[in-house]
């Protein structure tokens, strides 16, 4: 199907394009488009109307810098129609990669009610509910009947973002109600909105964390949620397309901070731009390398007396390491879906510790019979044990408190990510092991 797109395309029969183009789905238009070169495109704005373009830029899957490149490929006019046709919301996630004054621009060339939608949604601070909701959804009043509501929704429906759920409204604006479709349909027509609609009303805050509401529709498991603000007026709603954008930003995001680097969700095109995102994280975790190696220059004498004990460095850091990444994996989780309650975290901090002594436990009794059949010294075997064991429990401890206690902070908990507590863990094992091969010497020499 591709080969003949582009065929059609590159040899200007429009009709054959447009009729296969157009019978494809939006997200289906949107990938042929990505792959487009700067002709192609330049050519497909000749072809396609502003509207027919929405569809495909609400669909695609750039990088959020290539939206200017690919509006700057267009005539200012033919954007601005295009971003008109789009949905407030989705326009606005547009709009929100230029600068102002490419978005000013933009805003004098469109219709007054659709520039106005988009400045209104503007205003709102990014990553919160207002920031992702739409404005074009259907409301209608609590007093009026079933026939009348149904009119209005006839009317406005091919405007809305989804008409599944119908909110209701007073005569200030406050939201009232809900009723789905489905019971809008079978009511009879004489019946009052008020008498079939549900007054049990789920809404958000228009300064609610996007997180806080992703998980609110994911424990509701509703299509669309609605929005109102502190007075309880409703002004607009955030359907599930958009909250499946915000999990996959935020694991996207939490990802790459458990990975050390600052984005993983786009694909860098050279390598200096991907070095530039990584180094700031491995300069600060070279430093604390630095502080491991500087540690274990501390106890030179006891590895001049025992050389033995270099060997099983990298298998105790290791194993902290692990153990601690695995534990930092479970506390994050639990805080970005809410799993960890503030009354659970010391249930946490708990069950991680009894984790800790199970597994370092069983560990440090299988390292002791390993090291001892393999080296025939059992004090060096429950050396290598007994550290194995201590290790695993403070670096289980550690990696569930320390983004506990950053959450505690306000401080993202992400951000304690798996190379940091790697690193951090490999520091508190040497000290164990050294430590306690300091203090027993004399039975390993």
């Amino acid at each position: 199907m591709r080969e003949q797109l582009v065929y059609a395309l590159n040899n200007n029969d429009i009709e054959t394009f447009r009729h296969e183009f157009l019978d494809m789905h939006t997200y289906d238009q949107a990938q042929f488009y990505e792959e487009l070169d700067d002709m192609q495109r330049s050519y497909l704005y000749e072809i396609l109307s502003p509207k027919e373009m929405a569809g495909i830029f609400e669909n695609l899957e750039i990088p959020e810098e290539d939206y200017q490149t690919l509006l700057s490929e267009m005539h200012p006019t033919f954007a601005a129609d295009m971003l008109s046709e789009m949905y407030a919301d989705d326009a606005v996630d547009v709009l929100n990669e230029l600068d102002k004054e490419q978005v000013a621009s933009y805003l004098t060339i469109m219709d007054d009610e659709s520039a106005k939608e988009i400045k209104d949604l503007l205003h709102y601070e990014e990553y919160t509910a207002g920031s992702i909701m739409t404005t074009e959804f259907v409301a209608i009043h609590a007093h009026q009947t079933v026939h009348s509501a149904m009119q209005i929704l006839r009317k406005e429906a091919p405007e809305a973002e989804t008409i599944y759920y119908v909110f209701v409204v007073d005569e200030d604006k406050k939201l009232v109600g809900v009723i789905s479709l489905r019971d809008l349909i079978v009511a009879d027509e004489d019946t009052m909105i008020h008498e079939v609609m549900s007054d049990r009303v789920v809404s958000v805050s228009v300064a609610e964390d996007q997180e806080e509401v992703a998980r609110t529709m994911r424990d509701y498991n509703f299509l669309a949620l609605p929005v109102v603000d502190f007075q309880h007026h409703l002004l607009g709603i955030i359907t599930v397309d958009d909250v499946i954008d915000v999990i996959d930003e935020e694991a996207s995001d939490d990802y790459s901070k458990l990975a050390g680097i600052s984005d993983v969700d786009t694909v860098d095109k050279t390598p200096f731009s991907a070095a530039k995102k990584r180094l700031p994280w491995l300069v600060i975790l070279l430093f604390l390398g630095m502080m491991t190696a500087s540690l274990i220059g501390q106890f030179e004498d006891t590895l001049n007396q025992v050389a033995i004990l270099a060997v099983f460095i990298p298998l105790i850091a290791g194993m902290a390491g692990n153990t601690g990444t695995q534990a930092l994996a479970v506390a994050v989780r639990g805080l970005a879906t809410g799993e960890v309650a503030e009354e659970s975290k010391w249930k946490l901090i708990g069950r991680e510790a009894g984790t800790g002594f199970i597994t370092g436990g069983s560990c440090g009794v299988l390292v002791t019979l390993i090291v001892y059949i393999w080296q025939g010294d059992i004090f060096l075997g429950l050396l290598v044990g007994v550290s194995i064991f201590v290790t695993l429990i403070v670096a289980t401890l550690a990696g569930s408190f320390v983004p506990l206690l950053m959450d505690r902070l306000n401080i993202d908990p992400a951000v304690a990510s798996g190379p940091f507590i790697t690193t951090i863990n490999d520091l508190i094992s040497i000290l164990i092991y050294f430590g306690l091969a300091t203090m027993f010497m004399s039975y390993l020499q």
